[in-house]
Formats: C-alpha cells, sequence, structure tokens
C-alpha cells in the first residue's frame, strides 16, 4: 500500500496519514501518543530532531515495557511480588544491600545459583519471585514452578518418551526458580529426574530456589544420601545462600493488625 504524498496538509489529513502510516509500520504507541507529544512540542518549542526523538524514544520505552510484560507472564509466576513492596524491617535476617545486589542479575549472568531457606512466612516465595521478576524485566528468560510440579512433569514426560526434549526446555531458560523444594518426599525416580534438570543447567544458567528446610534437613526429601549431596552441591557452588529465619513476618503482621483493631473498637 502506498499512501499519498502531497503538501499543505491539512491538519485532519495530516492527522489521518500519520494515523494510517503508524498503522502499516506498526508504531501503535506513537499513533496512541502522537498528538499529546506533537502538543508539548509545540508547547516546548522542540526542534525537529527534538520531536523525532520524543516519537520514537516513545515507540521503543513501550515495546521494552510489553516485552518485560511477556517475559513476566511467560514465567509462570502464581501472583505478583516486587522487591519494593517487602518488608525489610519486619525480617532483619534478610539483608536488604544483598538482595538490591542480586537484584542487578550479576549472578544470573555469570549462571550462579541461589537459596532461599527458612520457615513459613519469611519471605522467600516473595523474594524468589521479585528477584524472579527483576531478572525478567532486565531481559532474561525466566521459569518459575514448584518443586513437586517440576518432576511430576518430568515423570510424565520420562512416561512419554519427553524427557530429553522436557530437559532441554527447562535448560535453555536463563533463571529457573524452584519454589517449596523440601515440602516433600521426593522418591528415587523424581529426584534423579530433578538431578538432570539441576545438571543441564549447572554453570550454564542460574537456578534460584526457596526452601523450608535446612541443608542437613534435605534427605527427608532426597533419601538416597550420595544424591541429596550431588544435589546441595549443584545449588550451592558459587552460589549466594539467604537465610530468611524461623519467625513468621506474615504471622507477626496478622497479630499486630488483630491487636490493633482490638484496641481501636
Amino acid at each position: 500500500m502506498t499512501l499519498p504524498r502531497q503538501r499543505g496538509l491539512t491538519e485532519q489529513a495530516a492527522d489521518a496519514a500519520i494515523d494510517t502510516a503508524c498503522r502499516l509500520l506498526r508504531l501503535p504507541s506513537i499513533r496512541n501518543e502522537f498528538n499529546e507529544i506533537a502538543d508539548r512540542a509545540i508547547k516546548d518549542q522542540m526542534t525537529y530532531r527534538g520531536f523525532l526523538a520524543e516519537l520514537l524514544m516513545t515507540e521503543c520505552d513501550d515495546r521494552a515495557r510489553r516485552r518485560s510484560e511477556r517475559r513476566i507472564k511467560a514465567a509462570g509466576f502464581p501472583r505478583e511480588k516486587s522487591l519494593r513492596a517487602f518488608d525489610f524491617d519486619a525480617n532483619p535476617n534478610i539483608d536488604a544491600a544483598t538482595v538490591h545486589t542480586l537484584a542487578s542479575c550479576e549472578w544470573i549472568k555469570k549462571s550462579q545459583p541461589l537459596c532461599l531457606i527458612g520457615d513459613s512466612g519469611t519471605g522467600k516465595s516473595h523474594m524468589l519471585i521479585a528477584l524472579g521478576t527483576e531478572a525478567a524485566m532486565k531481559g532474561y528468560r525466566v521459569r518459575y514452578t514448584l518443586a513437586t510440579k517440576l518432576v511430576n512433569e518430568l515423570v510424565e514426560a520420562a512416561d512419554e518418551k519427553q524427557l530429553n526434549k522436557t530437559i532441554a526446555r527447562y535448560g535453555r531458560v536463563d533463571l529457573l526458580c524452584i519454589d517449596e523444594l523440601g515440602y516433600m518426599e521426593l522418591d528415587r525416580r523424581g529426584a534423579e529426574l530433578l538431578f538432570q534438570v539441576l545438571t543441564e543447567r549447572e554453570e550454564k544458567n542460574s537456578v534460584a530456589i526457596a526452601s523450608n528446610e535446612s541443608f542437613g534437613g534435605w534427605t527427608k526429601t532426597f533419601t538416597d544420601p550420595r544424591l541429596c549431596a550431588a544435589i546441595v552441591d549443584r545449588l550451592t557452588f558459587n552460589g549466594t545462600i539467604i537465610e530468611t529465619g524461623t519467625d513468621s513476618y506474615r504471622l507477626a503482621s496478622t497479630r499486630a493488625r488483630v491487636e490493633e483493631a482490638a484496641t481501636t473498637s
């Protein structure tokens, strides 16, 4: 399709031409925001180059935002969590400086692991999802899964002769987030399949896990001591370990709200 070109377009004709061109070139942000940017350009007396730069940067910024949203959606997080929403004062076991350093994602760039260890309600899953979200926003491919769900998927894939394909799919993402590792005992087959995924990713792509058990208690999940030791080795070598403690800040927060309600009623 060729757009008609002529000098002296009316404002209405120019707007129509811009709208059509943006549709053809797939520039939705410029199409949606052109009038506002044009009005601002007149008010601020922008040069033609400045006006063009403003238009193009608007499109680039919006495309980057949409890509981040797609990566976050593809990660499969069960809910939204952010570092900004985490109350570091409520859990002094978690060092804010360490977490914010992790948010730079250098550890993912270096293919290093991350372990979040602590009791329920201490912020492990929040940290896991929030750091995974930060990684997705910075352009990394992220996948979130529960440990039991991952193992069940691997067992089904093995039964259907699709194991190599499934392991390769989990091996390709830049960051694999495994939540609730240690909540349930895994049989030998399940543990071995999980070990294959970790081996596929070793020193090539990062793994982040959240567990309610200290490493010493992992023998309840991985009943073969040698396999358990090998898995711990895969998840800790050159990695970061954050112990979130034993005191549930969620429970403490609930108690505080109940006490506050009682005093005000």
